[in-house]
């Protein structure tokens, strides 16, 4: 009798030991922390959600494989789809700072072409309208000069070249539109100095004859200016 008190209250621990463990893991998967995600995942994820145009998802999975798998296979992919998250939500300044960062960690890889090509975008993207300051355009042909230097034979090369003219076009109005400014204010001396420097450096741009014009216009304001007393 007492033997199968002992082995009633054996199976009546074993019955609760299971129940209990039961729940736990019933809590678990319904609380507790999910199973973190492999980064095979998080990268078909991430490239989904680029594809999908849900660009701040896509910056997550990809921030996420950099954080959390640092060295493996997908790392390094991660980053650079970091940066054309970023530039696909239009934020230019921190894209850029993103493939500038991948170009020094990694200037070996295949992809350096279309980094610096993505560098030049990020600046020709925030060109401004030609009464205002032209450092991005600047900027941007500096990159995409540099990338036909380096990879004259890339694709991303020849996309580039024709960047670089459209760049040149804006320098060539926003000095036509300064020299304007000058000589509509009775500044002839600074207004020469514009129409002059735009004939020397941007000879073929559309505009080099309107910049004689008024080179000529100024050097009469000019001279009549001296011949006063």
């Amino acid at each position: 009798m007492l033997r199968m008190s002992l082995i009633i209250r054996y199976l009546f621990a074993g019955i609760l030991l299971i129940s209990l463990l039961n729940g736990c893991a019933l809590y678990d998967s319904l609380f507790g922390e999910q199973r973190e995600k492999r980064p095979e995942e998080l990268m078909t994820e991430g490239q989904t959600s680029l594809r999908n145009g849900d660009f701040e998802a896509a910056f997550e999975a990809f921030q996420t494989i950099k954080d959390r798998y640092p060295y493996s296979d997908f790392a390094i992919e991660a980053e650079l789809k970091m940066g054309d998250s970023l530039f696909e939500r239009d934020e230019y300044e921190m894209a850029y700072s993103t493939y500038d960062e991948f170009e020094k960690f990694h200037p070996k890889d295949k992809n350096i072409p279309f980094v610096i090509y993505r560098k030049g975008m990020s600046h020709f993207k925030q060109m401004e309208r030609i009464d205002n300051d032209q450092s991005h355009t600047l900027k941007a042909k500096e990159e995409f000069e540099r990338l036909v230097k380096k990879f004259p034979r890339s694709d991303y090369a020849n996309r580039a070249r024709k960047n670089i003219r459209e760049c040149l076009i804006f320098l060539a109005e926003y000095e036509l539109h300064v020299g304007h400014f000058y000589f509509d204010k009775g500044n002839y001396r600074a207004a020469l100095g514009r129409f002059t420097y735009l004939i020397k450096n941007y000879p073929d741009m559309g505009q080099y004859n309107e910049a004689l014009e008024y080179i000529s216009l100024c050097k009469e304001k000019l001279a009549k200016e001296t011949s006063q007393p």
